[in-house]
């Protein structure tokens, strides 16, 4: 089974991803918090992250940037799914190493097709 980790703070954005995930047959981990989410990418070594970028203590971005300097987790997808809209925030993610960008509101439905696109699952 396909695994995916989620962070985000806010729980229904949590609830909704997981549950629409979860219906196509993919395993996912949830997390409210970014402070120990290093430790949990390491432990389960997911398919794909999909990360908030305004989190309390670590921010999206910064917790981007230390998947990717981390040599075992670097090629991990990461999709950051944010409130922020500027071009300059969606560059700031594409240089981090995001694989795409997705701003909030969003459509479960096309967040679960990308999903699937990335892990090769249908």
């Amino acid at each position: 089974m396909s695994k995916v980790i989620v962070i985000d703070d806010e729980p229904f954005i949590l609830m909704m991803i997981e549950d629409k995930l979860k219906k196509a047959k993919i395993d996912v981990t949830t997390l409210r918090e970014s402070r120990n989410a290093l430790a949990v990418i390491r432990q389960h070594k997911p398919e794909l992250i999909i990360l908030d970028w305004m989190m309390p203590e670590l921010s999206g971005i910064d917790l981007c940037k230390m998947i990717k300097a981390d040599p075992e987790l670097k090629d991990i997808p990461i999709f950051m799914l944010t409130a922020k809209g500027q071009d300059s925030d969606e560059q700031q993610g594409i240089q981090c190493g995001v694989s795409r960008y997705i701003t909030k509101p969003f459509s479960p439905r096309s967040l679960l097709e990308m999903v699937q696109e990335t892990i090769g699952k249908s």
